[in-house]
């Protein structure tokens, strides 16, 4: 068996004709039909059925198919991971954040590694953290940047906290401040209008449970935006949100009010123990852990953000 042998089954497997299948390839039909056949003879059983009519995929052909996409798949990243050994010059990292971190801290990480690794390729997906653990798990991301649940992570992920961050009230500065104190309790919040984040945004979930908490329950202004609409329509008056602290930074038109008893929410790199980082992917988490433990580049003086990651003795 070879992965030529299985290329070209995937291809036939995908278009389901011999014919554009070897277009495909860039090889004869009789070539491709007779490699198939040694794979099958090699495998011990047909993989196509050949009856007149559309071309289908015997039950071991079936079996064969995702072992042949993942075989490929690995080849391909070993051909990825050779490449980028010599130099950096070529390479992928793939990035997930959740919104907050992308609008604050990793906007900036990125232009950093950008500036380092300019022919490094940069892939970037935006989400909430339990889609980006899924995206990790089936080996979709490199790393995520992610909000590390109360039970915390599975086993499988290897995590690296990175900040431990407040959670605010945010209100337009072109209102009255919603407390002459500060600070505001979830009670207090609970008798103003909320604009919420949709479902599925770790601060919708941690808001909710700060509600269940005090035993109250939660006004909402408008329900369900991003990260942006959600602090647009702050900014012109139609709610109030709770959110990091991250986000104040470079936003003169928010005002942040301090909940008590505070909120605070664990930010943590993570990737798959069981994969070995490409020097890619370890210059990526080298530039974001040296930038994020330069303490004084991270939020400002009105933000409550506290660097858990430093670095160790050279």
């Amino acid at each position: 068996m070879t992965l030529q042998q299985l290329a070209y089954f995937l291809a036939l497997a995908d278009v389901r004709s011999f014919t554009r299948a070897a277009e495909r390839m860039g090889v004869a039909q009789p070539t491709l039909s007779r490699q198939l056949r040694a794979l099958e003879e090699d495998l011990g059983a047909p993989l196509v059925n050949r009856a007149q009519g559309a071309l289908t995929l015997t039950p071991a052909g079936e079996a064969v198919l995702p072992l042949a996409r993942r075989m490929l798949a690995d080849a391909d990243s070993a051909r990825a991971a050779v490449a980028e050994v010599v130099g950096l010059r070529r390479g992928r990292v793939r990035v997930g954040a959740t919104p907050s971190l992308c609008i604050g801290v990793l906007a900036d990480v990125l232009r950093v590694f950008h500036d380092r690794y300019p022919d490094l390729h940069i892939e970037l997906s935006e989400s909430g953290s339990q889609p980006l653990v899924s995206g990790l798990e089936r080996g979709a991301l490199d790393v995520a940047v992610l909000v590390v649940p109360q039970q915390g992570l599975d086993v499988s992920l290897e995590v690296t906290p990175l900040l431990r961050e407040r959670l605010s009230v945010a209100s337009p500065r072109s209102e009255p401040a919603p407390s002459s104190r500060g600070t505001l309790t979830v009670t207090e919040l609970s008798r103003r209008a909320l604009v919420m984040f949709r479902r599925g945004y770790d601060l919708r979930e941690v808001t909710l449970r700060a509600y269940a908490d005090a035993g109250v329950e939660p006004r909402f202004a408008v329900e369900g935006g991003e990260m942006d609409a959600v602090l647009r329509l702050v900014e012109t008056g139609t709610g109030v949100a709770v959110v990091p602290d991250l986000v104040f930074a470079g936003r003169p038109r928010l005002r942040r009010t301090a909940l008590t008893p505070p909120l605070y929410r664990t930010v943590a790199l993570a990737r798959r123990v069981d994969i070995a980082p490409t020097p890619a992917v370890q210059a990526f988490r080298d530039t974001l852990l040296e930038f994020v433990a330069e303490t004084e580049r991270i939020g400002g003086s009105d933000t409550d953000v506290q660097v858990l990651h430093r670095p160790g003795p050279s």
